[in-house]
């Protein structure tokens, strides 16, 4: 199939980027710490630094981390943080000294950080205090050699208290002793191409045992290009102004909100904790944003506080929506309250992670992942690894300068993860419309089939979410003797609300085809959810 959607590109959005335009990352980045020094590129904690600070504070880090641990080109070096000031400190400061930086969950298990930093082969770990417990749990499985911790202001001038660090971890570095201590140190600049890794980022496991995409400065180059080709009334340079709710140890927000929006001189919120949503809500309210990014259940939490209305959002540009699908009535209630829509993208950890995004220039919520990016081919593949005509669903397959070029140490995986003349496959089902929006039916794995019919949980989440006094609900499937499979529905119901498990059901029978209709309905006080906010079917699965 042809590139049928640049019909509806328009004017202002290219068929093609440079993925060359910076020789690395760093390259990039050490542009924007030049070009905006003055200007405040990180706050946090009522703190601010700029990207003058943000330079020499990273460059002291990399002096250290080499001079003194002795960190090489292409070392592992892990980051297991939340959205904290020394987050971008540390992650300059790794790639300044040419390693590669592999992105931890904080709220990881014991069990699935050791074998996270065992497969990335981790020479030191940059912890956050507070869960320094998990990796002193375990830090005698592995091969890590260095420990820096890191406490909530570590990098600004304020004093909050932070957590203890775990006692068992005696020899670990103060991340404020680092930066002390390399501020009197030399730092030699490993050259740095396109084709070096700068990321291992770990897939979520959902398939079983976690991978390491490898990503290159390349990749990370050519998404962000893709990212302001295809937006370009998004990004003023200077005066851009993004709130970071969503994690930056997840690859969505580490490359639209801080790479992109970095290398873009804009001021940057950080939120430390958006479970907290009164604080979350302060800081939009200080923040005033023009940018924001989210995943459904964000911006459905928002909508859902009392004084939400207090935020001022006439300056609010887009609102993007990835990880997992948006829903139209979040959507619709986001726009009552901003006057902006959603605008859901799709991507994944091996992607860097953008492939199609929602343009600005649509009214209204498609429904849709939107287009793909420019320089990016996705073709839909059926039975065979034949291209399925338009209209039809078929695996997403896709090659573009932002696929990764395999999984960090797995030949096995990368011969299957790849078609033989070269797309990755995702394992999504998508579709296409004629105007070359995509839409994702959802993934193989997840795919129910009832009575010999594919049943696709998103379709049914969406149906069931419209319902009066559904919050939010997951689908999976069930043995059943006479259809194969049967459709149960766990529902949260919004506060207060009185709608039972009949309302859910006699709602679906009036908005879905027979098969379609849950079997069964239970109501539950929350869903199993990833610490992104995506919700976990495959932790429903067991209960059923």
């Amino acid at each position: 199939m042809t590139r049928h959607w640049l019909t509806s590109y328009g004017t202002q959005i290219p068929a093609e980027i440079d993925a060359d335009a910076h020789p690395s990352v760093l390259a990039m980045l050490e542009q924007a710490m030049t070009r905006y020094a003055d200007r405040p590129a990180f706050r946090c904690f009522g703190q601010t630094l700029t990207y003058a600070d943000i330079d020499r504070l990273s460059r002291d880090f990399a002096a250290f981390l080499q001079t003194t641990l002795g960190v090489r080109k292409g070392d592992r070096v892990a980051v297991m943080l939340p959205n904290l000031p020394a987050f971008p400190l540390a992650m300059l400061g790794i790639i300044r000294a040419g390693a590669i930086q592999v992105n931890v969950n904080p709220l990881y298990t014991p069990r699935e950080l050791a074998h996270q930093l065992n497969d990335a082969g981790v020479k030191a770990i940059v912890v956050f205090a507070g869960v320094s417990a998990t990796f002193a749990e375990i830090i005698g499985q592995t091969g890590v050699e260095h420990v820096i911790t890191v406490g909530l202001t570590d990098g600004t001038a304020a004093q909050l208290a932070s957590p203890p660090v775990d006692a068992r971890l005696g020899n670990a570095t103060a991340f404020a002793q680092a930066l002390t201590k390399g501020a009197t140190l030399p730092l030699a600049s490993p050259p740095l191409t396109g084709d070096d890794i700068l990321f291992l980022q770990y897939t979520g496991g959902t398939t079983g045992l976690s991978k390491g995409a490898a990503l290159s400065h390349r990749n990370l180059v050519a998404n962000t290009e893709q990212y302001r080709a295809f937006m370009p009334d998004a990004q003023s340079p200077g005066e851009e102004i993004i709130v970071t709710a969503l994690p930056l140890y997840h690859i969505f927000a580490l490359m639209v909100n801080f790479i992109t929006y970095f290398s873009l001189g804009a001021d940057n919120w950080l939120v430390p904790n958006p479970r907290d949503m009164a604080g979350f809500i302060d800081i939009l309210k200080q923040a005033r944003p023009t940018v924001l990014t989210g995943v459904n259940t964000l911006f459905a939490g928002l909508l859902m506080q009392p004084n939400i209305g207090e935020v001022d959002f006439s300056r609010l540009k887009v609102a993007i929506g990835g990880g997992a699908a948006v829903l139209p009535t979040t959507s619709e209630k986001w726009k009552q309250l901003t006057g902006k829509d959603i605008l859901e993208g799709y991507g994944l950890s091996e992607t860097s992670p953008v492939l199609t995004l929602n343009p600005m220039t649509r009214e209204g919520f498609s429904g849709t992942v939107g287009l793909p990016f420019p320089s990016t081919d996705i073709k839909l593949l059926g039975e065979n690894d034949v291209e399925v005509a338009l209209g039809e669903a078929g695996e997403v397959c896709v090659r573009g300068p932002q696929v990764m070029r395999g999984y960090w140490q797995k030949d096995d995986a990368n011969a299957a993860a790849f078609t033989a003349d070269g797309y990755f496959r995702t394992g999504d089902v998508g579709v296409f419309d004629r105007d070359g929006f995509l839409r994702i039916v959802d993934r193989k794995k997840d795919m129910i089939i009832v009575s010999g019919f594919n049943v696709y949980p998103n379709e049914i989440e969406a149906v069931a979410t419209a319902c009066a006094g559904v919050a939010e609900c997951a689908c999976v499937g069930r043995p059943d003797d006479r259809t194969g499979e049967a459709i149960v529905l766990f529902v949260v119901k919004m506060p207060g609300a009185a709608v039972t498990e009949a309302d859910v059901i006699a709602h679906c029978r009036r908005e879905l085809t027979a098969y379609k209709v849950p079997k069964e309905v239970r109501l539950v006080e929350a869903l199993p959810k990833s610490n992104v906010g995506k919700i976990l079917r495959k932790d429903l699965r067991p209960l059923v």
